[in-house]
């Protein structure tokens, strides 16, 4: 096969005979040659869907004929079912604001449909027919992130999920909690897990609630919002046709122009995927420090040393707070990103849209790995008691019984006849019973004491 010469407004281009794409994308090849991350491909496909409602709009309006329009459709179908991943080549990192991405859908979509029609399908006539990249790629940003965020929210389910069964299996195992990284008063290990569960129960509620975001588009607003280009019937019934083709309940912006200026929302959703992103490093690092104590046994996952035998390190939770960080940095990009976009359009949505659709892809992954490593945590009750049984702050639950100056007496005794196990002298002092009933998981965790008589 030979190569295929193209035009456009700068002049003429070889491309390669196999490529589905054309000349504006191997433009784009050579203005931006970065290695790293590619356009994400739930931007493609979501880009794809775009263009399908468009041309739905379009056909029923009468701007497209029917074989055209059918041939359209079925190259946006074969796009959105990853057919043509390897023609979407170009780096996230890219001026224009996210136009070279727009063009390579537009030209592999339509040399699709001319294979499909046997005649010839244009990428901007025919495929971009009363769009603009302004309207399009935002519109598309915030279909992809809807649909990755619910998959997020059902992988936040899970492993909000993994923490309550354990909260449950170690309702019973009583503890020393922690403060300062000091010993603190006596608990639960339900209880200290309870909280994580509680954390993540707020994430899975926030990621759920933050689909709302994103729900208001601006297509149809073609180039700055005021729909320039593109036909009003068309403006409205294109929202219909994305509507019924995502099952998401999108809104047309009332202000368009707002719509396509700003990109707050986005930082919003952001701040969002931080909030969780700073729980799971904070929960991750709290494992690792238990599982240090031996009060929990994390899953051995691998070997954790080239020179030290049977060293096993607590390497999931490493990741997690790894990927944790990367999500703190992307939101930062991101705001970034929102800042500086200037008067009518942000050029820096590429930046945006890629850190954005990256940090809800890499959560939704890390919460379901995450969520098999909670349940194969196992307990050492023994260490806990063990804790629990010799540390002086159990003797903080008698106060309100006995009185903090005879409790102080209590632990001088203690002292003085050595140390050792505390709960056992406590029980020779006030009573088995009573060391029983005050030391007990249920009491512990009861919030605050019951006033007796």
């Amino acid at each position: 096969m030979q190569d295929r010469k193209e035009h456009d407004m700068l002049g003429e281009k070889m491309i390669p005979a196999d490529a589905r794409w054309g000349i504006h994308t191997a433009r784009a090849l050579e203005n931006f040659p970065f290695p790293g991350e590619r356009v994400p491909l739930a931007l493609i496909k979501a880009i794809a869907v775009v263009k399908k409602a468009a041309c739905e709009a379009n056909e029923e309006l009468g701007y497209v004929p029917l074989k055209k329009a059918d041939a359209i459709k079925s190259a946006c179908d074969e796009v959105i079912a990853g057919r043509f991943d390897e023609a979407f080549v170009l780096s996230a990192l890219q001026g224009g604001a996210g136009t070279s991405t727009n063009m390579n859908v537009n030209e592999v979509v339509a040399n699709r449909a001319s294979e499909l029609l046997g005649a010839f399908v244009h990428p901007l006539d025919d495929v971009n027919m009363h769009q603009s990249t302004n309207d399009v790629y935002p519109t598309a940003v915030k279909v992809a992130g809807i649909g990755l965020l619910r998959e997020l929210s059902e992988a936040v389910a899970m492993l909000q999920g993994a923490f309550q069964r354990k909260e449950k299996e170690f309702a019973g195992i009583v503890k020393i909690g922690r403060s300062e990284l000091q010993d603190a008063v006596p608990m639960t290990l339900g209880a200290e897990f309870s909280a994580w569960a509680e954390a993540i129960s707020r994430d899975r509620w926030r990621t759920f609630k933050c689909e709302e975001r994103l729900r208001v588009v601006n297509l149809g607003g073609t180039a700055v919002g005021t729909g320039l280009g593109a036909p009003r019937e068309y403006i409205f019934l294109v929202i219909e046709k994305l509507r019924a083709l995502t099952g998401m309940g999108l809104a047309r912006g009332e202000n368009p122009v707002a719509e396509t200026s700003n990109a707050d929302v986005f930082v919003e959703a952001s701040g969002i995927l931080k909030a969780h992103a700073s729980n799971l490093v904070k929960i991750a690092g709290d494992l690792r420090l238990l599982n240090m104590l031996g009060e929990i046994h994390l899953p051995a996952l691998q070997a954790g040393s080239s020179i030290m035998p049977g060293k096993v390190n607590p390497v999931l939770l490493e990741s997690v707070m790894q990927a944790g960080l990367k999500v703190m940095a992307g939101d930062f990009l991101v705001t970034e990103a929102a800042s500086r976009g200037t008067l009518q359009i942000n050029e820096f949505m590429p930046l945006l849209a890629s850190e954005l659709i990256f940090m809800i892809e890499l959560l939704r992954d890390v919460n379901k790995a995450f969520a098999l490593h909670i349940d194969g945590i196992v307990a050492d009750e023994v260490q806990c008691r063990q804790y629990f049984d010799h540390n002086r702050s159990i003797v903080t639950a008698f106060v309100p019984q006995l009185g903090y100056d005879a409790c102080a007496a209590l632990l001088k005794d203690f002292d003085v006849q050595g140390g050792g196990n505390l709960r056992m002298f406590l029980e020779k002092k006030v009573g088995i019973e009573k060391v029983r009933e005050t030391l007990s998981p249920e009491n512990l965790v009861s919030l605050g004491y019951r006033k007796k008589g």
